[in-house]
């Protein structure tokens, strides 16, 4: 997975469509997440999509998330949130303002609301999974 700051340089010099197409792409980065993870339980609620994420605990205290939604600009938002999170420890995901990480790529009004309405919960969902661990 790409970071964070190399996709936001990639996409201040984009503009509409190309970004676009750049979020699908990333949305086709994003590692298979294996269809018995997507279950109620790992389903984000509130998304126009359906989105699901799924934290796996690493050895080192840092937490992996697969993920997945069966749309496509909706899945490369799912894989923007991951890169700003993603293999880090599960204390700095859970203090983490992943909102204020994503605020460069004005996605509120980048795309149609109904697009990013699950957002807040998308991150709110990991933010609490990220707590879990790191309070174990």
């Amino acid at each position: 997975m790409r970071p964070l700051h190399d996709i936001r340089h990639e996409y201040e010099f984009l503009e509409g469509d190309d970004r676009y197409r750049l979020l699908i792409e990333l949305g086709r980065e994003l590692e298979p997440m294996p269809q018995a993870l997507k279950t109620d339980a790992t389903l984000v609620r509130g998304c126009s999509a359906s989105v699901w994420v799924y934290p796996v605990p690493r050895d080192d205290g840092s937490l992996h998330f697969m993920a997945d939604s069966n749309a496509a600009i909706t899945k490369g938002i799912v894989a923007l949130v991951l890169a700003a999170v993603q293999d880090k420890p599960a204390a700095e995901v859970a203090a983490m303002d992943v909102a204020e990480a994503l605020a460069p790529f004005d996605l509120k009004n980048q795309l149609s609301s109904n697009r990013t309405q699950g957002v807040p919960n998308m991150i709110a969902l990991i933010r609490q999974a990220a707590a879990r661990y790191a309070a174990a």
